[in-house]
């Protein structure tokens, strides 16, 4: 892939990778630190949102999937060696770290006493439980990877386990017809769905097209992996599908829900293909 001029003029690391620091618009607070490749970087230039990388999934991740807690990116500035990026932004919610604080930055080295000690400074604007509970994309579980966290990831696998037992398997194509009827009526910095509607149904249908070609992809990798010899990889690549093809389903349903169709509507329809040939069924037509 060619890159644009002024993304060349960056130095990644051996990785490929260039540490971001996400800093309040209005304040100058820093918020978080992430890292980003140069496709990431690329998308936050054109989208104008924060786009990270995930250095433990191997992926790109867009800041607020999970948590609704998007940025919106006013200033990108790199710095003199050209190998640290930092991002303004306005932080939706006024929340940027997991733990519902403003900033991930929320221990302070008091030096006042004869040893130094950490002391948390801020307080928890919302239960995480609350922010994770009540999740708009399932293409994300918890946001906490590389934003300067010290969760450790027996910590985060267990916060993540508890938000997935959270959501009724039965319901959650009703549950995610709820929600996105509600993001079609708010604010579009509150959250990435609201985003999207507020990007209207060329953004959306663009989203498709894209998790498609990536689930296409994830199949064709899995396709290639044998369990016999490799279990980690077959595993691995496995997952990778599914979680391609919930990105699919997820954002038909964010097209869908633009026409005010439920999911019950497609369900039906499946259901109504009972017992029916398909060859017949596709005559039919």
């Amino acid at each position: 892939m060619t890159l644009p001029a002024w993304l060349t003029a960056v130095t990644f690391n051996d990785d490929g990778l260039i540490p971001a620091i996400a800093q309040d618009h209005q304040t100058g607070r820093i918020l978080m630190m992430a890292w980003m490749n140069a496709e990431a970087l690329q998308l936050t230039a054109q989208t104008q949102t924060a786009v990270y990388f995930s250095r433990s999934r191997a992926k790109l991740w867009h800041k607020g999937e999970s948590s609704g807690h998007t940025q919106t990116v006013h200033d990108i500035r790199l710095d003199c060696d050209a190998d640290v990026i930092v991002l303004s932004v306005t932080q939706a919610g006024g929340i940027a770290c997991h733990t519902g604080r403003e900033s991930c930055f929320y221990q302070r080295l008091d030096l006042s006493g004869q040893t130094p000690e950490w002391q948390t400074v801020d307080k928890v604007l919302k239960d995480p439980a609350d922010i994770y509970h009540s999740h708009d994309s399932t293409s994300e579980t918890l946001e906490i990877e590389n934003t300067g966290s010290n969760t450790d990831s027996d910590t985060i696998q267990a916060q993540a386990d508890t938000a997935q037992a959270q959501v009724d398997k039965a319901s959650v194509l009703q549950q995610l017809d709820s929600v996105l009827a509600e993001r079609k009526q708010a604010d579009a910095n509150s959250s990435y769905v609201a985003s999207l509607y507020a990007k209207g149904l060329n953004k959306i249908l663009e989203k498709v097209g894209e998790e498609s070609t990536e689930s296409i992809i994830a199949a064709k990798d899995f396709a290639n992996c044998d369990e016999s010899t490799d279990k980690a990889s077959y595993d691995e690549a496995r997952h990778e599908l599914i979680y391609e093809v919930a990105d699919v389903w997820f954002h038909t349903l964010v097209g869908l829900a633009w026409f005010d169709i439920e999911s019950d509507a497609v369900l039906n329809e499946l259901g109504r293909r009972f017992g029916l040939s398909g060859i017949d069924e596709k005559a039919a037509r």
